[in-house]
């Protein structure tokens, strides 16, 4: 119960970190700012905590299959962090920054053909928006898109060779999975290939997406994605991470309904040499 409760509080900590790390980087923070993200950031640090330290399933998937969490936290970190070095460069440059922003501008212009996610992000921009604005913002694309592409390289290698998730332990679906019910709606394989399906193809569209809906909001709400550093650093994170996530939980569920189909073969092979597969 104490390891748990430790834990609990570790990844709050770490939830308050990643979503402080724009503010405390970017220069010329101003303090409403820097209440508002301290405010979210407690908010999102108390559920985290609240979480991960009770013993029942909430609303965060994968929480005791370690490291599928992991990376995604991970993920955003270096995000925000090297987004925020690229803003933060316009004021004072460094080697790190120089090297950043030559990594983000050759992504970025690798990635800016027609058709492609990035190039529609940039076309949503004000036409007057200045050249340097759209340079930044390419460059900060190219490196979110570069950190996704790396995400679900190293949990597709955790998948495949690691055998994620760890099978010297207990495996409850109900648990990983809280808003799966494996008792309705027919085979539970059959809908968690569904679910993989669907959230894989959610992954690749979502790139697209997000900018039409980007555009479609700040005409309502008749701003501009540039008019502030925060806001431009957060909005390109998100383009990618949200994607990354989707993407990932489909192939997660992939591997459940594998795992699920194994030791079905191996019930009706009438061998089963360790039960440590719970399906609820």
């Amino acid at each position: 119960m104490i390891s748990q409760l430790a834990g609990a509080v570790v990844r709050a900590v770490i939830v308050l970190v990643v979503i402080s790390t724009p503010s405390l980087l970017i220069p010329g923070t101003s303090l409403e700012t820097t209440q508002i993200v301290t405010l979210i950031g407690l908010f999102a640090g108390i559920f985290t905590f609240s979480e991960y330290a009770s013993t029942y399933p909430g609303l965060i998937e994968f929480r005791d299959a370690p490291p599928y969490n992991r990376v995604r936290v991970i993920s955003l970190f270096v995000t925000l962090f090297l987004l925020s070095v690229v803003v933060s460069s316009a004021d004072s440059a460094s080697t790190m920054s120089l090297v950043v922003n030559a990594t983000g501008l050759v992504i970025g212009k690798a990635m800016d053909f027609p058709f492609s996610p990035l190039s529609l992000f940039v076309t949503q921009l004000p036409p007057d928006t200045d050249i340097q604005s759209v340079l930044q913002l390419q460059i900060m694309a190219g490196l979110s898109a570069l950190i996704g592409l790396l995400t679900l390289s190293i949990f597709a290698i955790l998948v495949r060779l690691q055998q994620w998730p760890n099978r010297q332990s207990a495996f409850n679906v109900w648990v990983n999975l809280p808003t799966f019910d494996p008792t309705t709606g027919g085979d539970v394989v059959t809908r968690l290939m569904r679910d993989s399906r669907i959230n894989i193809l959610l992954g690749f569209l979502l790139p697209y997406f997000m900018p039409v809906i980007l555009r479609i909001s700040s005409t309502h709400l008749e701003t501009s994605l540039v008019t502030s550093q925060h806001t431009m650093v957060w909005i390109v994170a998100l383009w990618m991470f949200f994607p990354i996530t989707v993407f990932m939980r489909g192939m997660a569920m992939a591997r459940v309904a594998d795992m699920i189909t194994a030791r079905r073969k191996r019930l009706i092979a009438g061998f089963e040499p360790e039960d440590r597969f719970t399906p609820a």
